[in-house]
């Protein structure tokens, strides 16, 4: 798998790990503790070395399945922490508390550092650096217990602000085929020198092209009145027509990776089925043509009536 340099000058594979799963229930179903484990520990047999988590993921058993998981071989790899949703299922943006919720982090992922620690999805104020919390992570890094920093972001305000503002290494960043609003700023990261994780790339499920508006969502995608599903069922229809087949993860995936500026990106994945999926479709090229054809989809259905996310 390709690799690409990230903020502590360490190489990642292009395809990252998303652990929200991990320890999470979907559809009614929990994932084991043991089944989490086995899963980061193929995922690290076929080539992946970053992995994506949160003290909110499962309320902290997602870094406890990967600390378990990646015991004896952290070297191998990049951990990716954030802070702002802790694992009390609460939302706490206060600076004074960056250092103990990195050191609880550390603790549960079983290591003594973490190679990155993102403030996930904070405040204009914050963004445009009128706190002090990049200051408590540059002093934080300086003490050994990170070695970059950076944001969880979604719009293209908030990416602009940080670019502008911010202090930061890593920017994660929403962006997929259903959400090109930040398309044209990404090569200002790259400018920068900053390390891009983008989030979300299959829209939560949908561009897999296995979802329909009938489903019964449980969990946060219950989010989606019916009028939103509906809409995006119509929108896959439409992109399944454009790439000529059902199945749409390959061509989501290889739309991220063509941008230059992306480092990795991190699908969540649940099952081997799909962390072997998500492998393959690395292997895709996107051509140009059908590029502009997934762009122009976007312009004429999308731009000018976003998703809600």
């Amino acid at each position: 798998m390709k690799k690409n340099t990230y903020a502590t000058d360490k190489l990642i594979s292009e395809l990252g790990f998303g652990a929200w799963p991990l320890g999470n229930t979907s559809r009614g179903i929990k994932m084991s503790f043991e089944g989490g484990v086995s899963l980061v520990r193929k995922a690290l047999d076929m080539g992946v070395t970053f992995f994506d988590t949160a003290p909110g993921y499962a309320l902290g058993e997602s870094e406890e399945i990967l600390g378990e998981a990646l015991k004896g071989r952290r070297e191998e790899v990049v951990i990716n922490s954030k802070f702002g949703h802790n694992e009390f299922d609460e939302m706490n943006f206060s600076s004074e508390e960056i250092v103990p919720s990195i050191k609880r982090s550390l603790k549960r992922l079983q290591t003594d550092y973490l190679d990155s620690i993102l403030l996930h999805n904070p405040s204009i104020d914050v963004l445009k650096g009128e706190t002090d919390h990049f200051r408590v992570l540059k002093k934080a890094k300086e003490d050994g217990l990170i070695r970059s920093y950076g944001v969880s972001i979604d719009s293209k305000e908030e990416l602009l602000a940080v670019l502008e503002h911010g202090d930061v290494e890593v920017i994660e960043l929403l962006f997929n085929i259903f959400f090109q609003d930040n398309r044209d700023v990404l090569d200002l990261v790259k400018e920068k020198g900053i390390s891009l994780i983008i989030k979300v790339p299959l829209d939560s499920g949908w561009l897999t092209g296995t979802y329909h508006h009938k489903i019964t969502f449980t969990g946060v995608k219950s989010r989606w009145t019916e009028e939103e599903r509906i809409r995006r069922e119509h929108l896959v229809t439409e992109l399944r027509n454009i790439v000529g087949e059902e199945r749409l993860t390959k061509y989501a995936i290889g739309y991220i990776l063509s941008h230059d500026a992306v480092t990795t990106v991190i699908p969540g994945i649940r099952t081997i089925a799909q962390l072997e999926e998500h492998v393959a479709a690395t292997t895709y090229q996107m051509p140009k043509e059908l590029k502009r054809k997934i762009e122009k989809f976007y312009d004429e259905k999308i731009r000018k009536n976003p998703l809600s996310w």
